[in-house]
């Protein structure tokens, strides 16, 4: 990909080191959102999408930006207006966006994937930065209008979030980031993470990964590790299987696959018992507050409603979702669809008929649209998440951590 590392150690990216594109982004964003206060509120308008702002900051500075320690370079903003509706939509107060991402330095995230892509996050936890390629910003913004129809009738959703798309033009070369809500808060510890796309072949994580700290696990490694799933209560079990349901129809009207459900969990016995050996589990100080952003967290995306009239105690639960192993173990979820900027485009057909024919096609990742988001929902809603069986919960202490017995 385009990410490197220069003779002092530092990351680049397209050339660019880590730092000048911190600070460009901080830069032009500030620039961005004070410019837009400025217009007065109105409804979206179809031309909204495709307008693109520009601005030049020189590094001496003009009578628009200011001096700057970096290299000349040039900020681009698309669809300012929509995606100003989106973070309202959101519950993003400009003030508060701006405070997130340039009150204080981002910080790089160094576990980025196989997508070569730079991560930020914003010091709050609040915001995920990610370096995208031309082709998914393109595809981006084709899917503006359809995601802004389908945001407002449906604000809860697994989706990603997008808050923001930009580009910094830099030692000519066009570098695109999207800023994106952040699904896994730092402050909790994760014991485990799973990137599942309910296919088998070849979704196991690869060596060099297990080597990592924290490991992000395929749907292999979940159905070895994890055989009976994740205990959701009926509730809540329903709640996210028609999220779900309702998210896989609106990727399949765009075309999209090869999308992801990412699912990290918190295993609250087991930080308990960690704080316990003092064997610097998550200790419990660095609380976080609870995210501003509304449907942030994968818990108030499904049970919305539930926490406007403050039913659902979401203090305990830091936003994740509760649930339960086979052993009885409370556990919290973390989960978001990723990686949804995929157009099922010609070279993933050509990808799938070549794989088909050495391999039994309906294991492969790469599908058709339909099918995949089929097959994506049975295996969350069957394999992935379960209800609690009913006629456990009484008995399940007396169990002493015995398996729940499956019934389907």
């Amino acid at each position: 990909g385009h990410r490197g590392v220069d003779s002092t150690g530092e990351t680049t990216y397209k050339k660019t080191t880590s730092s000048a594109l911190k600070g460009a982004i901080q830069l032009g964003i500030t620039h961005t959102v004070g410019s837009l206060s400025t217009k007065p509120e109105r409804d979206v308008l179809m031309q909204d999408f495709y307008v693109v702002e520009s601005i030049f900051f020189p590094s001496e500075g003009s009578n628009l930006t200011p001096a700057h320690h970096y290299n000349d370079f040039r900020f681009k903003t698309y669809a300012p207006v929509a995606f100003r509706y989106f973070r309202e939509l959101f519950g993003i107060r400009p003030d508060d966006y701006l405070y997130s991402l340039c009150n204080d330095p981002l910080i790089e995230l160094s576990n980025s994937g196989a997508s070569g892509s730079l991560f930020y996050v914003s010091s709050d936890d609040e915001f995920i930065i990610k370096t995208v390629q031309h082709k998914e910003a393109e595809f981006l913004q084709k899917l503006l209008p359809g995601y802004y129809m389908n945001l407002n009738q449906n604000p809860r959703t697994l989706l990603p979030k997008f808050y923001g798309l930009y580009c910094v033009q830099a030692g000519g070369k066009n570098i695109r980031i999207v800023v994106m809500n952040n699904l896994l808060p730092r402050s909790v510890r994760m014991h485990l993470k799973y990137d599942l796309k309910g296919s088998t072949y070849k979704r196991r994580a690869s060596p060099r990964e297990r080597e990592k700290v924290f490991p992000t696990f395929k749907d292999l490694d979940f159905m070895q590790d994890v055989p009976d799933g994740l205990f959701l209560d009926s509730d809540m079990y329903n709640a996210l299987c028609k999220t779900l349901q309702r998210d896989c129809l609106v990727l399949q009207s765009f075309k999209i696959m090869d999308y992801s459900l990412l699912v990290a969990i918190h295993n609250l016995d087991q930080a308990q018992r960690e704080r316990a050996a003092g064997s610097g589990g998550w200790d419990g100080r660095g609380r976080p507050a609870a995210q501003r952003a509304l449907y942030s967290t994968a818990m108030e995306s499904i049970q919305g409603e539930a926490r406007r009239g403050g039913t659902v105690e979401t203090d305990d639960q830091m936003g994740g979702i509760p649930a339960r192993n086979s052993r009885g173990e409370r556990l919290l979820l973390y989960i978001g669809i990723i990686d949804v900027l995929q157009s099922y485009r010609f070279v993933k057909k050509l990808e799938h008929s070549w794989k088909a024919l050495v391999h039994d096609g309906d294991t492969v990742s790469v599908h058709r649209p339909s099918f995949y988001a089929e097959r994506f929902q049975r295996f969350m809603c069957h394999t992935v998440f379960r209800k609690i069986p009913l006629k456990a919960s009484p008995s399940k202490k007396s169990r002493s951590g015995g398996a729940v017995p499956r019934r389907s």
